[in-house]
């Protein structure tokens, strides 16, 4: 597109004040805005000082998981990207005619217009969405560039507002539940042959069999996010435990795959039935040293079911039973063993024994250390402790490698000469 510019434009008007919904390429948008970072541009004497900007840094982490994203078959951007029109980079108005936007109207109630863009200059912050935008910096396949996002645009909004925009968006948004979106992950689970399942389908999968299968520990002890929170509360008032979706397949994904999103991305980039494969991974993340990775790449999900059952089928035998106080059954204990079975199952693989009895024999150590005390509390600290008092246990792990302070303890609970 070359300027000037003319496109349709829709006007709203909501209480903070009027603006207009456009749709706009990347490739424009990325000419003709700018981020305005918040900064500090003065100290006074007293101590005082004033800020500018509202944006937060750019994290080119995050860019480049975006432009990954971008290069998918599947990129979608159906929220709109927010933009202040006609404030210079210094924060000025700009009241230039041949630079300033503006959206004009064929009758005065009329609420479709007409959007006026005179020139590239860059005339319109970024009050919202600049990751997405900036994402296409770093998107590589040919005709992204192009792609139409949906924008909301505000005219001489000064920048107060813009700030209290940005603040009053980011502060009011609530993620969405780890378990509910990795559910929703597994949703068309059936409709997909297994050899094109992302780390998190993949994971899913094997998260629904472990909740269902008769023969597993876990059968029955997985909290999906669609139950009722009562059902969840009566579960535990009855002395009953049970675990998210969420923490089981974080547990599973650790497994096999050190960067998710970015496999699912990778995959992606190819149409479901136009060779989308987990056998793209081979070659474009060859690095991942995650230690069931192998069999995921080979489509291998028996295998990594059958270690993992076997595995929490051990743990329910040796050191589940009795007081349900104990730190090693809530969620803190779930993460811990899935930290330990990280490297069991690496011993198992070598040993060619993949058996319930296998891990049992294992474990069955670890029966001595008491984790209803304190000492194992239900935080990310409580999970490393009990992540370190079975390594110590397993002779995976030093008590000097331990804080000198926390010797005696883990002495204590675990037993340890």
């Amino acid at each position: 597109m070359s300027f000037p510019i003319s496109l349709p434009a829709l006007k709203v008007l909501q209480p903070l004040g009027e603006f207009y919904v456009a749709v706009l390429p990347a490739e424009v948008l990325l000419q003709v805005t700018y981020s305005d970072p918040l900064r500090i541009v003065s100290f006074s004497v007293t101590g005082e000082y004033e800020l500018k900007g509202h944006q937060r840094k750019l994290v080119q982490d995050r860019l480049k998981a975006i432009g990954r994203y971008i290069d998918t078959v599947e990129a979608a951007f159906p929220n709109s990207i927010i933009l202040a029109a006609n404030y210079r980079e210094d924060g000025q108005l700009e009241e230039d005619e041949r630079i300033r936007w503006a959206v004009k109207f064929s009758s005065d109630n009329g609420a479709v217009g007409t959007l006026h863009i005179p020139s590239p200059n860059k005339v319109a912050a970024i009050v919202d969405g600049q990751h997405r935008l900036y994402g296409f910096n770093e998107a590589s396949m040919a005709g992204r560039l192009k792609m139409p996002l949906l924008c909301a645009i505000y005219l001489d909004l000064p920048n107060p507002f813009q700030a209290y925009l940005f603040a009053t968006i980011n502060y009011n948004q609530k993620p969405v539940d780890k378990s509910q979106t990795y559910e929703l992950y597994g949703f068309n689970l059936e409709e997909e042959p297994p050899e094109a399942w992302s780390p998190e389908k993949a994971a899913v999968f094997l998260c629904r069999k472990l909740n269902t299968d008769p023969t597993s520990a876990l059968k029955d002890h997985i909290i999906v996010a669609a139950q009722d929170v009562v059902e969840a509360t009566a579960r535990s008032q009855k002395g009953e435990w049970a675990v998210s979706t969420a923490t089981i397949v974080e547990g599973l994904l650790r497994l096999f795959s050190s960067n998710p999103k970015k496999d699912r991305d990778l995959m992606h980039r190819k149409e479901l039935d136009k060779g989308r494969d987990r056998k793209l991974l081979i070659n474009e993340a060859p690095k991942d040293k995650s230690p069931l990775r192998k069999y995921y790449l080979e489509s291998n999900d028996l295998l990594i079911f059958t270690l993992t059952k076997n595995f929490f089928n051990a743990v329910a035998r040796v050191l589940w039973a009795g007081s349900s106080r104990s730190f090693i059954r809530k969620t803190v204990g779930v993460q811990a063993l899935f930290d330990v079975f990280r490297v069991l199952c690496k011993e198992a693989i070598e040993a060619r024994d993949i058996s319930e009895e296998f891990f049992s024999r294992r474990l069955k150590i670890c029966k001595e250390i008491d984790f209803t005390v304190d000492f194992f509390e239900a935080s990310g600290r409580g999970r490393q402790r009990i992540r370190n008092a079975i390594e110590l246990k397993l002779g995976l792990k030093q008590l000097a490698e331990i804080d000198e302070a926390d010797r005696p303890t883990y002495k204590k609970t675990c037993g340890l000469a």
